[in-house]
């Protein structure tokens, strides 16, 4: 009867600890898709900016501000589930949306010097920065989660249950330097 009692011991044992390093696996995995929730979250609110710099446009310069809803209709909605790619590709658009505006503001100075224009430049300036936070944050985020699923012995739950290693948002040169907005 010893040998038994020791064999469901050590059974128990490991049903425990599997139990264990998957709630871990779990709760780290809803860091990480908490972490790209944030960003999308911030990257709404820059667009909501933006989408306002469009309306003051269009009083300006119909054309250039059909442009401008041209490039925000092929955005698509980030959220928890998005990826490093899906932001990337967001913020290449975002991007184009802002030269589009600049090349606006230059043609019309009168826009360029509307109290609500640089009100909405602060805005996005201050959603840009936010997003660069919220993007170390992820980062931060993903590398603990990474390295719970590659160490071992949780990497033997990460392979049953199959756990993904996430990827990071790396820095470019555009992404390096500050943009300026004004």
């Amino acid at each position: 009867m010893q040998p038994f009692m020791i064999i469901l011991v050590i059974a128990a044992a490991i049903v425990l600890w599997v139990i264990s390093t998957y709630n871990t696996l779990i709760r780290q995995r809803e860091f990480v898709r908490n972490a790209m929730g944030q960003i999308a979250a911030q990257i709404e609110s820059r667009w909501d900016a933006i989408k306002n710099m469009i309306e003051g446009t269009k009083q300006y310069a119909a054309y250039e501000a059909g442009i401008l809803e041209k490039i925000t209709a092929q955005r698509t909605s980030l959220g928890r589930q998005s990826g490093v790619a899906d932001v990337e590709k967001d913020n290449t658009l975002f991007g184009q949306a802002m030269t589009q505006l600049f090349a606006v503001a230059e043609n019309y100075p009168d826009l360029k010097a509307s109290q609500v224009y640089q009100d909405t430049l602060k805005n996005v300036d201050k959603y840009e920065q936010q997003v660069r936070q919220s993007r170390m944050i992820y980062n931060d985020t993903v590398t603990k989660y990474n390295r719970v699923i590659q160490s071992v012995p949780s990497n033997i739950i990460a392979g049953l249950f199959h756990f993904q290693i996430e990827k990071y948002f790396e820095s470019t040169t555009d992404k390096a330097e500050m943009p300026s907005w004004s």
